[in-house]
């Protein structure tokens, strides 16, 4: 069976620290690799977990500040340099499209791979595919910052209890599988609707209507946390949100696996962002992102 999980590459804001890296998170999904928010020293935080540039299907960055994307330069050269056998689709503000050219073309190398350049200039789906759908929505930062959410498209649970009713074992339940009929009994008569798996990604933002939309109902939702609830002034003055906050969303959105990264290296005691996230009232699983842990996707 397919992977479907998340690789933390990196989990500081703005600096690194002596055990956060910039940012960096992979995705895996069923064989297609999503990298969002490539910092700097991604490449080799890529190597430490077992990630390879022909793992990548696509980037997507959120915003043009450093801790997110000093580190494009460096993969897209590695994504060449290795001859990735596929194209490779980039997503970002369209409104940076000078520092993504920039860090595209920071030193001299040779392209030999396809990189389709997909600048993102408001809210909506950016691509369908069989697997997923990938979407955007616009946050609240300094800056321009789209945070990105992947929704499987939705399928069936057959009922073995149905399947018995209506007499349909061994192949036969494949076959109806692909018809959507057999011998009169349709496809719904023995199944139920299996909602498709949600994935958000929201990095530096306050609160604001982006980041509860690409919050609901996710099966799994990683999202900044810098500060910790007492400095709540200096999140909302530096585009920000506590851990009080998005542990909030994720609990009026019906999260099921909240990730918590993006932390201000003023702070020393990582337990306190789970303190803080509880006593918000999240009681869905928590995890509090380090560098090269790996997260499942929650099943459905």
């Amino acid at each position: 069976m397919s992977a479907r999980e998340l690789v933390v590459l990196g989990t500081a804001s703005q600096v690194p620290t002596r055990h956060r890296n910039h940012n960096g998170y992979l995705l895996r999904w069923d064989g297609q690799g999503i990298l969002f928010d490539p910092g700097e020293g991604t490449q080799r935080q890529m190597l430490r977990a077992g990630v390879a540039a022909h793992d990548l299907n696509r980037i997507c960055v959120t915003h043009f500040h450093g801790d997110h994307s000093l580190g494009l330069a460096g993969v897209i050269q590695r994504i060449n340099l290795d001859q990735v056998p596929h194209p490779v689709v980039a997503h970002y503000p369209a409104s940076g499209q000078r520092y993504f050219e920039r860090l595209r073309y920071a030193t001299a190398y040779r392209e030999t791979v396809r990189l389709t350049e997909a600048p993102v200039a408001a809210d909506g789906p950016l691509a369908v595919t069989d697997a997923y759908t990938l979407e955007a929505a616009l946050l609240s930062h300094p800056v321009e910052s789209y945070g990105y959410r992947l929704v499987e498209p939705d399928g069936r649970r057959i009922l073995p209890e149905r399947l018995a009713t209506h007499g349909i074992a061994g192949p036969d339940v494949g076959r109806l599988q692909r018809e959507g009929v057999l011998r009169g009994v349709t496809l719904e008569e023995v199944s139920e609707v299996r909602r498709g798996q949600r994935v958000a990604f929201i990095m530096d933002t306050r609160l604001c209507d982006g980041v509860h939309t690409l919050a609901d109902g996710a099966d799994l939702l990683v999202i900044e946390s810098t500060f910790l609830d007492e400095d709540v002034r200096l999140a909302t003055d530096h585009g920000h949100l506590t851990a009080g906050q998005a542990a909030a969303v994720a609990r009026d959105a019906g999260v099921r696996h909240l990730v918590l990264t993006h932390f201000s290296q003023r702070y020393t005691d990582p337990a306190e962002f789970e303190r803080q996230a509880r006593a918000a009232g999240f009681t869905g699983e928590l995890t509090i992102a380090q560098d090269l842990m790996t997260v499942p996707v929650p099943k459905r």
